[in-house]
């Protein structure tokens, strides 16, 4: 296929990606107008600033669920211009000319080609920096989802050396019920437990009220103590997770956070592994909707723009809605997080391909 565009691409990429602008805008004004009919009391009672409210908030707003959103869009923009085109008899004229289904396809495929770059753009760097400065606005000024504390700490600070902490509160820095354990041959050589340990910066932590069991053999060396300056290989946020923070972090973050993780045994990670995997998935999801898209709506039939638009959003919802049903048997355990995401491109694929061998040649 040459790479030459002609006047038929150039037409049908400027209907591909004009209509695709047009639905955002369509959809996310309305979104706007809703969001801001639901937190306007909320504004008035934080005194907020509308510099804040515009450029913290919605600007943010805007970038995050347009790109969520972005398949659907895909599908909408095809399916709508696709149609129209086929009603007005455009399609019939250009195969008449001995254009075939694959020549057709070729501006389509160059659309969803820039869609999916600036999506991967977008997703990789863009807004991880935005969800930052959105999700700070909203935990002032609607509710506050950062997480304070946590329980139950298990963590390997180095190989052969695990931490553990009953609880640890990041507002205090505290942690209390402190067991440091370390194994040397899969054997327990030493043990540390002390009624609480502080967080200072850079590794340097205080332990408050501490005793070591030095074991030899069968004996053991007991050391007790009021204070010990230790540096440790971990900070709070290596074990204070939330499902939010994957959000917040670029794809070459994500990585080497979710790798670092795995090596110190944490088990929790699994949204981040779903975000992290979601964000490639998601590149390919304009390809296989826009063929979906355009081979149900090339052929000119009698439901019109109606039926075909029906069934583009019937099959769009329910992508989406598989995404969301898949990541939540991974983030349960029922199924590891790449499986999870790519479940739905491999099926919808499959749709895509059966639809594209029945389109008219």
């Amino acid at each position: 296929m040459k790479l030459r565009l002609t006047i038929i691409d150039w037409y049908i990429i400027k209907k591909f990606l004009g209509t695709y602008i047009f639905a955002i805008l369509l959809i996310i004004a309305i979104a706007v107008m809703i969001d801001v009919n639901t937190n306007l009391d909320k504004f008035i009672l934080h005194s907020t600033p509308l510099k804040s409210i515009v450029f913290d908030y919605y600007f943010n707003f805007v970038i995050y669920y347009m790109n969520t959103f972005s398949p659907l869009f895909v599908f909408i923009a095809v399916i709508f211009f696709t149609s129209k085109l086929a009603d007005n008899s455009e399609i019939i004229a250009m195969q008449s000319s001995g254009m075939s289904l694959k020549r057709l396809m070729k501006p389509y495929m160059i659309s969803a080609a820039a869609i999916t770059l600036l999506t991967f753009v977008l997703n990789s760097f863009v807004i991880p920096h935005g969800n930052k400065i959105r999700l700070d606005f909203q935990n002032k000024n609607f509710r506050n989802k950062q997480i304070n504390y946590n329980d139950n700490i298990q963590i390997e600070v180095e190989p052969g050396l695990i931490a553990h902490f009953d609880y640890y509160s990041l507002e205090s820095k505290i942690g209390r019920g402190v067991s440091l354990e370390r194994f040397k041959d899969k054997e327990l050589v030493s043990r540390l437990t002390a009624g609480s340990i502080t967080y200072d910066s850079a590794y340097h932590w205080t332990i408050n009220n501490y005793m070591i069991r030095d074991f030899v053999g069968m004996k053991q060396m007991i050391t007790v103590g009021d204070k010990l300056d230790t540096t440790l290989t971990i900070v709070p946020s290596d074990f204070m997770i939330s499902p939010y923070d994957a959000e917040l972090l670029n794809t070459v973050a994500l990585k080497t956070y979710i790798d670092r993780q795995k090596k110190r045994g944490i088990g929790n990670i699994q949204s981040f592994e779903i975000e992290y995997h979601k964000r490639f998935a998601m590149t390919f999801a304009a390809f296989i909707l826009t063929v979906i898209g355009a081979s149900l709506s090339i052929r000119k039939i009698k439901g019109g723009m109606g039926m075909n638009l029906g069934l583009g959003l019937l099959l769009s919802f329910s992508y989406i809605l598989f995404i969301q049903i898949s990541s939540t048997f991974a983030i349960n355990g029922y199924m590891s997080a790449f499986v999870a995401v790519w479940i739905p491109n491999i099926l919808y694929s499959g749709i895509a391909a059966y639809l594209y061998s029945k389109a008219p040649r």
